[in-house]
């Protein structure tokens, strides 16, 4: 019977180099400008959201001034001007409920039904929906923006809303999922049972769906959050603004002729938008990868 003993020393300091993790500084020197790049605007973000209006322009960008007056900044940013900020806020989270949620849906249905029926037409609809993908948004905003001028929906909810719904990455995404995640044969099983389609979709597919159901949520979600330029074409009451542009239109009464200092509010205002996407994120996050370790598990 072989031991250690009698493996030769060079096979056996082989063999416990495999087992030890390697290490690679030009690695970790990347990963940690990578860190940097992401914590450091956060850091300023936030250090400079518990300053005063003073202090902004007294102090350094990465040192704290004299007096904290992060809460003070937060109370005067949802107070001011009647609560304007609250509104741009409800408005965002409708834009994302409504129009990211329904883009997730609408987009696993279409990408489930792509990958998984045939019909006449299939090829050249996947045709157009990769073309779609290569369009970037900013390029269909003008003509979204005359189309829907001609019908009225201009300065109204809708004028977001719609646009959102509509994801031709996600729609890919899901179809690709769809292929590798969901197999015919579990699907002609249920079938064989009686279960009807839309009882096999949402009892069986869409288990197996959710981490790429996840992940177009997750998508659609930063985008319509973040969405500007179309909101900016689309709406010219500001009681409809999402963050961004609300935040933007701060940001230019705080600079010009008639300057009003509210540099302090602009900067607590953006660290109060991104609080809810960081929450969403890590909720769904759970969701994200208890799915992609119970796929990748064979049962």
């Amino acid at each position: 019977m072989t031991t250690l003993r009698t493996i030769n020393p060079q096979a056996r300091r082989r063999r416990y180099s495999f087992d030890r993790p390697r290490k690679s500084v030009v690695l970790t020197i990347i990963m940690v400008l990578f860190l940097l790049y992401a914590i450091v605007p956060l850091a300023w973000l936030l250090i400079n959201a518990s300053k005063t209006q003073v202090d902004l322009f007294s102090s350094f960008g990465l040192g704290f001034g004299r007096h904290f007056a992060l809460w003070d900044n937060i109370v005067e940013t949802f107070t001011y001007k009647d609560g304007i900020f609250l509104r741009w806020l409800g408005n965002t989270l409708l834009y994302v409920v409504v129009g990211a949620g329904g883009a997730t849906l609408l987009a696993t249905l279409a990408g489930y039904g792509l990958a998984k029926y045939k019909f006449p037409g299939k090829k050249a609809y996947f045709a157009v929906v990769l073309g779609a993908v290569a369009v970037p948004g900013t390029a269909l905003a003008v003509p979204t923006f005359l189309l829907f001028s001609q019908v009225g929906l201009t300065n109204t909810p809708w004028s977001i809303i719609i646009p959102s719904l509509i994801t031709p990455f996600g729609l890919y995404l899901i179809w690709v999922y769809t292929i590798d995640s969901v197999p015919t044969e579990l699907l002609e099983a249920a079938r064989l049972d009686g279960a009807s389609e839309m009882r096999t979709f949402f009892t069986i597919s869409l288990k197996l769906l959710t981490p790429g159901v996840v992940t177009v949520a997750l998508f659609s979600i930063v985008a319509t959050w973040n969405n500007y330029f179309l909101p900016l074409i689309m709406l010219s009451d500001p009681t409809w603004y999402p963050l961004t542009v609300g935040l933007n239109q701060w940001s230019a009464q705080a600079t010009g002729v008639s300057a009003q200092p509210i540099y302090n509010l602009v900067i607590t205002g953006s660290l109060i938008t991104i609080i809810p996407i960081v929450v969403i994120f890590l909720f769904l996050q759970r969701f994200w990868q208890s799915g992609l370790s119970a796929g990748s598990v064979k049962q």
